[in-house]
């Protein structure tokens, strides 16, 4: 019978898995991707680089999203506006700038920090770069130690 993992081992559906969780759990949607990647290097680590790269874009282009939702929504969050940690998260976004935008891995701060970021109208052409190479470290930093942490049986399947 042919199960998950058989179809994550698939180049063609391993990576677009990658994307989709990738740009998902990058929204302001509480799902985490670090395991997916994970599972499917472990499945095929001689696709490394290119779930790493995709898993990026997926990342980048949820944080881009965010930062849209932010744009947008700029009105809605004038009801908060004057409280004392409004004031602070705002005053430390604009001292940073665009910079702040390498923070959009962690978790828990860095989906809404996009969204702020662009309802701050922080402009977009340079907070993407920082997105992207925040998020890239997050994955190079998480993957290269769970993979040097988990054993290689971890990945294998019975039968």
């Amino acid at each position: 019978m042919w199960s998950i993992l058989d179809a994550l081992r698939l180049p063609q559906f391993g990576l677009s898995t990658v994307f989709v969780v990738a740009f998902l759990s990058a929204t302001l949607l509480p799902l985490g991707s670090v395991p997916v990647v994970l599972g499917v290097i472990k499945l095929n680590p001689e696709l490394y680089w290119p779930v790493m790269l995709v898993a990026t874009a997926g990342n980048t282009l949820g944080g881009i999203t965010n930062w849209l939702v932010g744009y947008g929504a700029h009105s809605a969050v004038d009801k908060v506006r004057g409280s004392a940690t409004h004031v602070r998260a705002l005053d430390w976004l604009k001292r940073f700038g665009p910079k702040a935008c390498l923070l959009s891995w962690l978790p828990g701060i860095g989906d809404p920090l996009c969204a702020v970021a662009g309802w701050l109208r922080l402009p977009f052409w340079q907070c993407v770069p920082y997105m992207a190479l925040g998020m890239f470290l997050r994955y190079i930093t998480f993957i290269t130690a769970l993979l040097w942490l988990l054993p290689d049986e971890w990945a294998q399947t019975p039968g």
